[in-house]
Order: structure tokens, then sequence, then C-alpha cells
């Protein structure tokens, strides 16, 4: 019988098979595995940005309202388990062990006429088959990457939800907007409600059509229902939500910053799709599951400590970033900890952030994708930026450290130390915090 090590270790190994998107190999080993994903209801969750806050916001409401809900995420930041969760309990190690081993046999029968299965396809399958054998009423499901191709695109949710959308993997997805905003409308099935976040014309146009041809009713944020801020903190964000049927005063969620607002309409929107119909609906879900939400990670202020995590990893993720440290935290001296895969749009990321910073350090994440130290710190000198490196998360932190309390001359604002770029950059400095590690020297662990 394989260890937990060896069980995840043969599930990070299949990275060598990088990424195929198409759903062939999915498809047959789903029949094989007695097509589980047809065994509880779903919500599928596409985007670029917000998907992963959005489906734990849905999920949370969906507990609080009674349901025996499963949520499938990616990527994880410190342990795999992460991934895999029912009622916001993460699946155990046991049943990885017992669901690669089971689901490893059915993979080589597949593998001959259809080639072998890649990370993401293994785990999708066994997320799918744990949900069904734990009986959940609803899984929600986040999209790894794209929509149309992507491995979790064989459920017939409930709901189809996609958030905001701008560039990103346009190595798999293609290089203009609309033909990101293609493969992610490809999550639209027929007859199937759509809740959609507000989108640059382009990307509203395709999915208004994608919705028309397949029959499905779209509700746009902004046209068909809508939220207003109230507050926003370090501990969380109040706003109002209104779709003309049903209006909700004063929800709170403890996820900060003004853009959780439209994620949580989402949520909400998507929530309230679910419960339509002759099932029943506790208006009183909406408001506690939102209160109850659990979502490390974004806009995370590490307790005791003079620490923010925040996994932003394009552009848009960063300008949101940059907006809260300026509204909110413009007392600090901002120390900054960036490391940022080598694929992404780094000039992008670190342009709203490093005005905000009294100290610069760029590290790498121990994954194969990371840009160089060295790398960043050229792209901050060509914006005009001095900064150090440092070769691991580990010692840019001690430098960050001694940054953060080495005497500063005259009256000096307090430190706080920002560590961003990648959820794999906040995910080592989460376990370097204390976080349970799992299998941190096997980081290899996959972007989707």
């Amino acid at each position: 019988m394989m260890s937990y090590t060896s069980a995840v270790s043969y599930l990070y190994d299949l990275q060598k098979h990088s990424i195929k998107l198409g759903l062939e190999r999915t498809e047959k080993l789903l029949t094989a595995l007695g097509e589980p994903q047809r065994r509880f209801r779903s919500v599928h969750v596409a985007g670029t940005n917000g998907k992963g806050s959005t489906a734990a916001m849905i999920a949370s409401m969906l507990m609080a309202d009674g349901f025996n809900v499963g949520l499938f995420t990616s990527p994880h930041m410190v342990s795999f388990t992460e991934r895999v969760r029912i009622n916001n309990v993460q699946i155990s190690e046991a049943d990885v062990v017992q669901l690669t081993e089971e689901i490893k046999e059915f993979a080589a029968g597949i593998a001959p006429q259809s080639g072998e299965l890649t990370f993401f396809e293994f785990v999708t399958a066994m997320a799918f088959l744990y949900f069904a054998r734990n009986n959940v009423d609803w899984a929600v499901v986040e999209v790894g990457m794209g929509g149309r191709l992507d491995a979790t695109n064989l459920i017939t949710p409930a709901v189809s939800v996609i958030t905001a959308i701008s560039y990103d993997h346009r190595e798999f997805l293609g290089d203009t907007l609309a033909d990101i905003a293609s493969e992610k409308a490809g999550i639209i099935k027929t007859n199937v409600p759509v809740v959609c976040s507000s989108q640059e014309p382009v990307v509203e146009q395709i999915i208004r059509s994608k919705a028309s041809l397949s029959s499905s009713a779209l509700f746009l944020y902004g046209a068909d229902f809508s939220g207003r801020l109230k507050s926003t903190g370090l501990t969380g964000t109040t706003f109002d939500y209104d779709d003309g049927d049903h209006i909700f005063a004063d929800l709170y969620t403890p996820l900060a910053g003004e853009h959780q607002v439209i994620n949580a309409c989402l949520a909400v929107k998507a929530f309230l799709n679910c419960m339509s119909g002759p099932r029943r609906q506790t208006p009183d879900a909406v408001r506690e599951g939102l209160a109850a939400v659990q979502w490390p990670g974004r806009l995370e202020l590490v307790q005791g400590r003079p620490i923010l995590l925040d996994g932003a990893h394009n552009p848009k993720a960063a300008n949101a970033l940059s907006e809260f440290i300026r509204k909110h935290l413009a007392k600090y001296r901002i120390i900054l900890i960036a490391g940022i895969m080598a694929d992404k749009d780094i000039a992008g990321i670190l342009s709203p952030l490093l005005p905000l910073a009294s100290d610069i350090i760029f590290t790498a994440p121990n994954y194969g994708r990371s840009a160089p130290p060295g790398l960043l710190s050229e792209h901050a000198a060509s914006l005009g930026f001095q900064s150090k490196v440092a070769s691991t998360i580990s010692a840019a932190m001690s430098l960050a450290m001694d940054a953060a309390f080495a005497p500063q001359p005259g009256q000096q604002a307090p430190a706080l130390i920002v560590i961003t770029g990648s959820f794999f950059t906040v995910g080592e400095a989460k376990e370097l915090l204390g976080e349970k590690a799992v299998l941190g020297d096997l980081r290899e662990g996959y972007s989707r």
C-alpha cells in the first residue's frame, strides 16, 4: 500500500505530462469510475480573478442552509489536501492514498488509447469520486484553466458562474481577450442559468451570445443584480445586495477589499439560483454563510505579526492589492516581498506595487516556473526602483524583518511586510509562519 508521501509524489509526477487541455481522458476515466459527477448537484465557477473567493462563498452559504457541500479549488498554498473539502474539512491523507491507488488502476487502462492523465485530470476525478462517496448534496467546482476544455467541464451544473475575465494563461487560452472569453464561456450549458460579473464589452458580447445560443438565462452584475459597498477594512467587507426580487442590507464577509463586493454578489445570486423553484431557500443562509466564509491568502493579515499575505498573480489582482494598501494601510511603511511566476506579466504585476514600498525584496518560491529574483530586480530597475534579492522565501523574510525593525531616523511609520506575487510565494510564507506543511520539498505542486 502507498504511503501518503508516495501517493502525493505520484500525483505530482504526473506534471511530466504537462498541461493537455481536452475532455477525452477525463471523460473516459469518469465513465470507468461510474460517472460520480452525476451523483451530486453542482455549481461551476470560471473566470480570471475572484473565482476561488466566489466559490468559497457559495459553498459557505449552501452549508449554512444545511446541505452537505463539497468544494474543489486550485491551486493549494501549503497542503495538497486544501484542494478537496467537504463542509470546510480537507480530504484526509488516508483518503488521498486510497483514492490514488484506486484511480491509478483505472488510469492505466485508459492510457494506451488516450494517453497518460495529467495531474489536474487525475485530481478532478479524485474530487468527484470523493464527493459522490461521501454523499454531498452540492459540489462547488472551480475551473482549473479556461473552461471549455478544462477537466471540470464534465459536470452539468445547476448554475454556471463567470467572474471577472482578464488576460492570463495566453499560451493555452489565446492572445486576445476575445479568445480567452470564448474559452471561459465554454462552461455555459444548455438551459443552465449563468451568473456573470461585469465585463469588458467584447467579453460581455461573447458571453451573451453563448448564453443565448444555449437558451440559458444570463444574470449580469450591474444590470440584473448589484451591490453597494458600505465599508471595508482589514477585518472584512460590509455591503448591500439587490436583484429586484431579493434585497439584503448590511451583509458582511470577512474577506477584505472592495473587489469582494462583486464576488460576494455573484455568490449570492448563484446561491439564490440554486435555491429557486421547488427547492428550499433559507434567506438567513445568505447572511450566515457570507459571515462564516474562510478563504486565506487574500488580503490576509497574519495574527500577531506585521505581515499581510495576498496571492496577487496578475495585474488586475495587483491593482486591487495596491488600491487596498493606499486606502487602508497608508500609515504603514511597506516592505514588499514578491515572488512571481516567469510566465506571468511581471511588469504589470509590479507597476502598481513598487511605488508603495520603502523596501523591495525579490525572491522565488520552490517551484519550477518561478522567475529568478534577479530578473524581477531587473524589471524593477527598468521601472526606476532599487531592490534586494533573496534566493529563498525564508531569506527574504529575514531581510524583511531586519528592515522592519531596523532603527529609523526621526518619526517613522510602523512597518508592514506585504508578501505577494503568487499563491506559491504566499504558501511557502504561510508554511514558514507555522502552518502545517505537507511535503514542502515536493512543492512542484502545479498551478491548477
